[in-house]
């Protein structure tokens, strides 16, 4: 999964499409290092736009 994680995460950042800040957040939430609440609010659209993109939206409540 978490190959997968980071090819689908690493397409969206090359197209430009999300900072890498978001990416990392993403990445910590979906390891379990980091919660949503901990993500700066300027980010927090596109971290909860690829939380849910991953099947897993409920990581952003």
């Amino acid at each position: 999964m978490i190959k997968g994680l980071l090819f689908f995460i690493l397409q969206k950042v090359f197209r430009e499409e999300v900072s890498a800040v978001a990416v990392i957040y993403v990445t910590l939430i979906v390891k379990g290092k980091k919660t949503f609440d901990q993500v700066p609010e300027r980010i927090q659209a596109q971290v909860r736009e690829l939380l849910a993109e991953l099947d897993v939206p409920e990581l952003a409540e």
